[in-house]
């Protein structure tokens, strides 16, 4: 693998050693060998950055990426709807195919917005032929990925064990594990269903097979009563709570559990745009503010949404203003003085903190030699972008897509000068399309 070296760009590195507003970062490998002013690397690949702003990759901890042939379909439903469209009608016509080419062209789609690492929180999944399938249709991208293993959700048959009682599924855990033990660019996670959507016993078992077996637990707190209400009580009591613990959403919490929950160093995962959309309430980025926490976010649904990861930052950073300008002024009766939040904690949000709930901190998340090159080259010379007076404001409030240049995942380009490197593009749409019509159709949505 070439070295390159990208010459002349402003660089945000989100680390601790400060941003560059004009230098060069040389990739040696599938790593940072060195950010700094006029570096010289004769053996290296030179690529003109300048009029660019070079970003570390995004990190989308949050997607059920096997929707991705159903864009729009539920974009005027509610949660409750959601559930009974979605769960228990349209996710039961998915064959292993379907799986494989809505996670291929959703990941693709991530790496296009400048996504680097995506979590793909997988809950369609009734056998093991569809968990391979949705893995390999991330593996042909080349994105860096967490496959959160989940359980599908239909309605319970006449005899059928609802799918709240049934604990997750050990064996098939344990097989994914072995094939994909090691992978550079793949981990295997656990997506389990939590006291707020299981018994307690399902509950227990899942806490620890997640805890036994290494992996990351994330779950869906809210949207509706809990099933077991005093879980999170009996899951603590039980020694079950930690930092593997992942909380997507987390409306239902009272500010004791949020700040007892950020003690034990569980993580939160926001979708801020969903959650508005759908009917969850408001984001918990505030309440985690108090606590000394921030979220990582996600997409979530792009049944419901697009899939970009900056509309995601802008989203959740608007909305938490709002609610404390709001807050602020039915106090004080006036404009508060300064803004609570800026835009480097919400670029943050989808970089740092993604990759710390991915535990993968120490490798991505920032620019810093010794860490994966993971980045996006994001054009700052467009009409939209200039001038650029802020380089990480002018990301979070005016780049696009239409912005991202190039994106590189463990220093191979996946996106370059503005053209996704995906092989037949074209062929792969039309098999999108068919799914999701062939989908839909099946479930009476579609002519």
């Amino acid at each position: 693998m070439p070295n390159i070296l990208l010459r002349g760009a402003t660089i945000v590195t989100m680390d601790r050693q400060g941003d560059l507003s004009q230098g060069d970062l040389l990739v040696h490998g599938e790593r940072i060998a060195a950010i700094a002013p006029a570096l010289q690397a004769d053996d290296a690949e030179v690529v003109d950055a300048t009029g660019c702003i070079v970003i570390p990759g995004l990190v989308n901890a949050h997607m059920h990426t096997w929707q991705t042939a159903l864009r729009g379909v539920a974009a005027n439903w509610t949660l409750l709807e959601y559930f009974q469209k979605m769960h228990a009608g349209l996710a039961t016509a998915f064959g292993p195919e379907d799986l494989f080419i809505a996670t291929r062209m959703g990941a693709l789609n991530q790496l296009n917005c400048g996504t680097t690492t995506l979590a793909d929180w997988c809950h369609n999944n009734p056998t093991p032929a569809h968990n391979d399938a949705a893995i390999e249709g991330l593996l042909s991208t080349g994105i860096r990925a967490a496959f959160f293993h989940g359980t599908p959700k239909p309605d319970p048959k006449p005899g059928q064990v609802p799918f709240w009682e049934v604990p997750h599924p050990r064996a098939e855990v344990e097989r994914l594990l072995r094939a994909h033990q090691g992978h550079a660019l793949l981990s295997i996670q656990a997506a389990v269903l939590g006291p707020h959507y299981s018994t307690l016993e399902v509950a227990m078992h899942d806490f620890r097979m997640a805890r036994e077996l290494g992996l990351i637990a994330s779950l869906h707190q809210g949207g509706g009563a809990a099933r077991t209400p005093d879980g999170w009580e009996r899951l603590e009591a039980a020694g079950l709570l930690g930092p593997n613990i992942n909380i997507v959403h987390g409306h239902a919490l009272s500010d004791e559990q949020l700040q007892r929950f950020c003690e034990l160093g569980m993580s939160f995962s926001a979708a801020a745009e969903s959650e508005m959309s759908q009917g969850h309430g408001h984001p918990l980025t505030g309440r985690l503010r108090r606590f000394g926490r921030a979220p990582s976010l996600g997409v979530d649904l792009e049944s419901v949404l697009s899939g970009d990861m900056l509309t995601q930052a802008r989203v959740a950073l608007g909305i938490q203003r709002s609610l404390d300008n709001v807050a602020y002024r039915a106090e004080h009766g006036t404009i508060p003085p300064t803004s609570t939040i800026t835009t480097r904690e919400a670029l943050a949000w989808v970089t740092v903190e993604g990759a710390r709930m991915l535990q993968q901190l120490d490798r991505i998340g920032t620019l810093a030699p010794g860490k994966q090159a993971d980045l996006v080259v994001i054009r700052a010379s467009d009409l939209n972008m200039q001038p650029v007076h802020d380089p990480v404001s002018s990301v979070v409030f005016q780049a696009s897509l239409a912005n991202v240049d190039s994106v590189m995942v463990a220093g191979k380009w996946k996106k370059r000068a503005g053209r996704l490197l995906a092989g037949d593009l074209a062929g792969d749409l039309r098999k999108l399309r068919a799914s999701g019509l062939k989908i839909t159709r099946a479930m009476g949505l579609a002519g």
